[in-house]
């Protein structure tokens, strides 16, 4: 089978190219820059240098499915017109490509956040039949990612569509870092100031697993939650990393107060056009306990979790080697 992957260069990109290439899959991977990926020469990988908002239509014939990982994340930028240029425009733009080509499956990779967090889930069935809660419904990223999500689940007629909406990633290959900065944050630190909220946390090779799964398993037309067993604090999280590290910190709580101040010189800050991830919106996420449950993909794609110890483990092995000190 021949999968056609985009976003290779990002965490979750690099982990999935890795577990095909491991399966026996052909690979086309897009990513802007092909010139430092850790793939090194492989027979069943296709290296494609490419924007994400580029017209990749001559390279989906012969492709089986597409994986759409590729998105815009930064929470600096001040529009939401680039937004959803990127994750929904560019995302309608590839999708009718594929159909164009013949290509039988498109998945594509969305955020938790575009499904209410809590685990009561109000009565309802799935998880994942929980509408987005506040403050996401202001996050332009997440009502990005939920446009993009509604066309494509028009288009269930045309290609068989899967949405994989993983909770916060953690684990090796986090060459920027993205998700992996709260690795950073609290490496090497003396003094660790943590906010009051808290995240579902999940190990990216259980994302990419999940993702996986999906090619040959699902209902045409299902979001699944890629959530981990471990729903934490900021607090128990930074607790599980000084566990292993073994360094001496100290772990300061940030009042929600601070928060709400940093948010609104942020949300000033914004209005001089200044980027900037600060703003009141951020700061109000930072309060949620965004915690979410897996059992659909327990249920329907055979998941099995790992204990977020273990990606911990590997995200740690990865900075100290990468991003020493």
């Amino acid at each position: 089978m021949t999968v056609l992957v985009t976003g290779i260069s990002g965490l979750l990109g690099t982990n999935l190219v890795l577990l095909l290439l491991e399966k026996g899959y052909q690979v086309k991977g897009v990513a802007r820059n092909i010139s430092s990926l850790p793939f090194g020469k492989h027979p069943r990988l296709i290296l494609i240098q490419s924007e994400l908002t580029a017209d990749l239509s001559a390279h989906l014939k012969d492709t089986d499915c597409v994986i759409h990982v590729a998105a815009l994340t930064q929470q600096n930028i001040i529009h939401y017109d680039e937004y959803y240029r990127v994750n929904h425009t560019a995302t309608a733009l590839l999708a009718e490509g594929a159909i164009a080509a013949g290509v039988r499956q498109f998945i594509y990779v969305s955020t938790a956040n575009t499904i209410g967090y809590g685990i009561q889930q109000d009565g309802l069935k799935d998880p994942e039949d929980q509408p987005m809660r506040k403050p996401f419904d202001h996050s332009f990223y997440a009502r990005s990612k939920a446009a993009a999500e509604a066309y494509l689940l028009q288009q269930t007629h045309r290609i068989k569509v899967h949405i994989a909406n993983p909770t916060f990633m953690i684990g090796p290959y986090d060459s920027k870092p993205s998700s992996g900065a709260i690795i950073l944050m609290g490496m090497h630190k003396r003094l660790l100031f943590y906010p009051p909220g808290g995240k579902n946390f999940v190990a990216v090779k259980d994302v990419a697993s999940g993702i996986e799964k999906m090619i040959h398993q699902g209902e045409n037309g299902r979001r699944y939650l890629l959530a981990g067993n471990d729903n934490l604090s900021y607090r128990d999280f930074f607790k599980l990393l000084k566990e292993h590290t073994g360094q001496k910190q100290r772990m300061i709580p940030i009042p929600s107060f601070l928060l709400q101040v940093a948010g609104c010189i942020g949300d000033l800050l914004r209005q001089f056009s200044i980027k900037t991830s600060l703003c009141t919106n951020n700061m109000r996420i930072l309060n949620v306990k965004n915690y979410y449950s897996n059992k659909t993909s327990v249920k329907e794609l055979g998941m099995q979790y790992q204990d977020i110890k273990a990606a911990i483990a590997e995200s740690v092995t990865y900075f100290e080697k990468h991003f020493p000190g």
